[in-house]
């Protein structure tokens, strides 16, 4: 399996523990990556709401790449994936403003003919590695630990933009990959809602309410951590939690993963070097409990 790389702009800012986990765990279970080098932001869903045939024009850039490359895309990014899909539905559904886009990539000698896929790591774990292949490659199950989903917006809504009536098991995907790791489920009323981030330079309040609200009900359904495939929500959800504990005058500390570290903890990698030292909260409780589940 051969997959264009999009890593995304959080990878390597804000989160960037992120982007080696994800190279160590595709490299142990035989996904080959090729970095999309040149590749812009997505826009993030922000730019689209202000000019969204800017945003439209570099999503099908990157796009047009990926087909010149001969790859599908693979996406480490809730927001990434969600933004690219509605991109790429909006080009779909309209050859006519296709066409207009595509005389703005003609300018770089690219076209974008609308065959191109893309697919967050989530999804390549469920769909085309398989549970089971999956499974194979776990020396370390994470029994006894029990870990809540938080799949972040972009990644679930809108439906029919993400290819769930073709791929319904998309729904739960997250759910079961934890499962496949050895883990508990924590099911939550918040893992489909949104984590704040969005709103947090307009109305920081609300949005470290809306971290409290999501950690703490987690926590007290028996969480020992919480899992997401977006770096964005694990940027509010991580980085903003000791505000919220503080706003809402209660203790949280939940450590919050990135998907690919839970993988990578699970085939036995080294913590450190997937940068589980690095969060804001702690790892260092839930990690003795990985060793002591080895």
């Amino acid at each position: 399996m051969k997959y264009a790389f999009f890593p995304g702009c959080v990878s390597r800012g804000g989160c960037p523990e992120l982007y080696p986990s994800v190279v160590n765990v595709c490299e142990r279970i035989g996904i080959e990556l090729e970095v999309m080098e040149g590749a812009a932001c997505t826009g993030a869903g922000v730019l689209q709401e202000k000019n969204q045939r800017l945003g439209d024009s570099l999503n099908a850039r990157t796009f047009a790449m990926a087909e010149a490359m001969g790859l599908p895309i693979m996406t480490i990014c809730s927001t990434c994936q969600g933004t690219m899909s509605q991109a790429h539905k909006r080009l779909a559904d309209d050859p006519a403003y296709m066409a207009e886009i595509n005389e703005i990539l003609a300018e770089e000698g690219l076209e974008y003919k609308g065959e191109v896929v893309v697919k967050h790591l989530l999804w390549i774990l469920v769909e085309d590695v398989g549970l089971e292949t999956l499974k194979k490659h776990v020396t370390n199950p994470l029994v006894g630990l029990k870990m809540a989903p938080f799949y972040g917006c972009y990644i679930i809504r809108p439906t029919g933009a993400l290819g769930f009536e073709e791929h319904p098991e998309r729904e739960d995907s997250l759910e079961r990959v934890i499962e496949a790791l050895g883990a508990e489920v924590v099911e939550f009323a918040g893992k489909t809602r949104c984590c704040g981030f969005p709103i947090l330079t307009i109305n920081e309040r609300n949005s470290v309410a809306m971290v409290a609200n999501h950690t703490l009900d987690a926590k007290g359904l028996g969480a020992d951590a919480m899992v997401t495939p977006c770096p964005l929500c694990h940027l509010n959800l991580d980085g903003f939690q000791p505000k919220a504990a503080a706003q809402s005058r209660t203790t949280i500390d939940l450590p919050i993963l990135h998907l690919p570290q839970v993988v990578g903890l699970a085939m036995g990698m080294d913590p450190k070097a997937m940068g589980l030292n690095k969060h804001i909260i702690s790892t260092k409780k839930l990690l003795s409990r990985v060793a002591v589940s080895a």
